[in-house]
């Protein structure tokens, strides 16, 4: 499906480039394959923050059935200068909110039932570099003739082109919503080729080394600071430090991903000297973060008339002009966007279940022989994390994102309790193959 695009069917969530995915994984897996998804995890904290997700959008629907009415003369009443209004949530909209909220999991719990072993894991790696091999070929493209290729397509352009253009040339983006997503995406691919050069030998090994070398040279031609940064911090981590120094240090980067909205309410985050270093560095980049932090200022402002449940949807979280409806604020950060929509529950819920598998992880780690552990498991916890720490600036929470959480997340129940999987042979050869005896323990596995 085209970016920006969906099929917005009443009283249904909005079907569009992230759902529809989502749904179709789900039909697959539960009458196709035959496969049964949990949405109910091991650990206790897990089973709570995901009904505090699911359910948490309740009171947001109830505390929001207002609407929110601007008027170009404020005080005139009993006349009223109507310029425009935006619509209060109804109760009948209730369960398409919280179907919506299901569907995001959907590819947290299929992570963890299908991709928690080692083989998923590497199979995620494989599956990454395959693609964006492929997907440079267009990315190449646009770099050389500017970003066309979703017009070619579909005929419309999905975002300004304007934040398009860098260093003098382009940043690629073909179908996705925005160019850092598509850098992200092959930071993505880099760094499972990293892990797959790491722990393959032979022939393998020099195919990796060859996919390693082209797509770090693809990334810079990306042309986005963030992800190269991303790239240069964590591919080394990746390659030459153990998995426990690996797993410290992204803990600790998931605990400032949860603070950093808390510091920023409190004003304990030093803006002006983060500035002040950013204009060091370059006036175009330091312009570019001082218009994120003004639309931050902005929306927190928003945030606090409604901080427990947050403003519900439909653009109800968003600065606007008090007499035109006109938007003022343009929410960047996936922070900002989930504070203002869904309040403290909602943020506790979604950051909660995102960042739990690396703490999860990192408690039944410390009870395991390291020789013991997954190779592959390092990848997923680095692309969360860097995610994690996107999320800050961005809102690239993608399906992707909570595949690798949940795959994590169901790592960490396998080394707690062995017993409660069974292996599959292979992974995805077409469909899950498993032999007879694994096949009739599968049938008898309560997840």
């Amino acid at each position: 499906m085209p970016p920006v695009a969906e099929f917005d069917l009443p009283l249904v969530p909005d079907l569009n480039k992230s759902t529809m995915p989502s749904l179709v994984v789900f039909v697959l897996c539960a009458f196709v394959l035959k496969k049964r998804i949990s949405f109910w995890p091991k650990p206790l904290i897990a089973r709570a923050l995901v009904v505090l997700f699911v359910l948490g959008v309740i009171p947001t629907v109830l505390t929001n059935r207002d609407t929110l009415i601007f008027q170009s003369v404020q005080n005139a009443a009993p006349t009223v200068f109507f310029n425009g209004a935006v619509p209060g949530l109804r109760l009948i909209d209730l369960a398409s909110v919280i179907a919506n909220q299901l569907i995001v999991l959907i590819p947290f719990f299929v992570g963890r039932r299908f991709f928690s072993s080692p083989e998923g894991q590497r199979e995620i790696a494989i599956a990454l570099v395959i693609a964006v091999l492929f997907y440079s070929i267009p990315g190449l493209i646009e770099i050389r003739l500017s970003p066309q290729v979703n017009i070619w397509v579909y005929g419309f352009f999905q975002h300004d082109f304007t934040q398009t253009i860098r260093q003098g040339g382009y940043r690629p983006l073909v179908f996705l919503e925005h160019p850092l997503w598509y850098s992200l995406f092959v930071t993505y691919a880099l760094l499972s080729a990293a892990i797959l050069f790491k722990f393959s030998k032979d022939k393998t090994r020099l195919r990796y080394g060859i996919a390693l070398f082209y797509l770090f040279i693809f990334l810079f031609l990306c042309k986005s600071l963030a992800t190269q940064l991303y790239a240069i911090c964590f591919i080394p981590l990746l390659l030459w430090f153990p998995l426990r120094t690996q797993l410290k240090i992204c803990v600790i980067l998931g605990v400032v991903a949860i603070v950093y909205p808390m510091l920023r309410n409190f004003e304990v985050i030093p803006l002006d000297a983060i500035m002040a270093q950013a204009q060091a560095f370059s006036p175009e980049r330091a312009q570019s973060l001082g218009y994120r932090f003004d639309n931050e200022e902005m929306m927190l402002g928003r945030a606090a008339e409604k901080p427990l449940f947050g403003w519900g949807g439909w653009g109800r979280n968003l600065v606007r002009d008090i007499e035109t409806a006109e938007i003022i604020s343009i929410p960047d950060g996936r922070w900002i966007i989930v504070f203002g929509t869904f309040g403290w529950f909602g943020y506790i819920a979604e950051m909660g279940l995102l960042t739990l598998p690396l703490f999860y992880f990192w408690v039944q780690m410390r009870q395991q022989n390291p020789k013991e552990v997954s190779p592959y498991i390092g990848v997923l916890i680095i692309v969360l994390t860097v995610t994690l720490v996107d999320m800050l600036l961005n809102a690239t929470l993608i399906p992707f994102t909570w595949l690798c959480a949940g795959a994590i997340l169901g790592y960490g129940e396998r080394l707690k309790n062995p017993e409660m999987y069974s292996e599959p042979k292979r992974l995805f050869e077409g469909r899950l193959v498993m032999s007879p005896k694994e096949g009739a323990k599968e049938k008898r596995t309560i997840m």
